[in-house]
């Protein structure tokens, strides 16, 4: 039986959250337990109030005591997870968990270390979304490929899964955007067995609530550059 500790980041989701939980509860997969872990980052709507009031949809609730971003969050999730696998979910709807199973298949088959779901891969369907987003998402796939030496084609997919071992959130220096750029490349220097699978993707625009701007890329190519040359 394998543990996966599910981690939600949630800030300002009030549309989303209930939803996107009701989702991850749902999802059954043979010879894997879930442990959902949500991280409110004080949200100033009324994504906390809700949360509070279905507590059924989640093991754990942590409350952000001042708003510091989704690496932030993951990191106070990663410090309480007890699961031997680590899972990202967003709290928007752009990601579905029904393509767990497929997240989860190279690790009951094959024991694998990191698992990343693509975008790119074939998938089923994908929402047509910002050309200067995907521009700057192959932009840093490719450098993190060429420093790496891996063949990754989507390392800022939200779904990832790893060994939950392979991490030490204490040891994070990050807590933004770029922290998954600093923990892939953890990962990948301390492992040896990454796969990708596709997954659907139902992206939103700056409207329904998206929050990445571009400006952001600039500290995730630091990140991917200064990690692969100190780590």
């Amino acid at each position: 039986m394998i543990k996966l500790s599910i981690l939600v980041p949630a800030f300002n989701e009030e549309d989303t959250i209930i939803e996107i939980l009701e989702k991850v509860s749902k999802v059954e997969i043979e010879g894997v337990k879930k442990e959902i872990i949500v991280i409110d980052d004080c949200s100033l709507d009324n994504t906390l109030s809700l949360l509070e009031k279905n507590k059924n949809l989640y093991d754990l609730l942590i409350r952000m005591k001042q708003n510091s971003g989704k690496g932030a969050a993951i990191k106070e999730g990663l410090k309480v997870a007890t699961g031997n696998y680590i899972l990202f979910q967003d709290a928007d709807l752009e990601y579905d968990p029904l393509d767990y199973k497929k997240l989860i298949e190279p690790v009951l088959r094959f024991n694998a270390d990191l698992v990343i779901g693509s975008r790119l891969l074939s998938s089923q369907l994908t929402r047509v979304y910002y050309f200067w987003h995907k521009v700057g998402n192959k932009f840093l796939t490719f450098l993190f490929n060429v420093l790496n030496n891996t063949t990754f084609t989507d390392i800022y997919s939200c779904y990832v899964i790893f060994k939950a071992n392979l991490i030490d959130a204490d040891n994070l220096s990050t807590s933004g955007w770029e922290q998954q750029a600093e923990i892939l490349s953890k990962v990948v220097a301390n492992s040896k067995s990454f796969y990708e699978v596709p997954v659907n993707y139902y992206g939103r625009t700056y409207e329904e609530g998206k929050k990445i701007r571009p400006y952001d890329a600039i500290s995730v190519i630091f990140t991917i550059i200064s990690k692969r040359i100190f780590h």
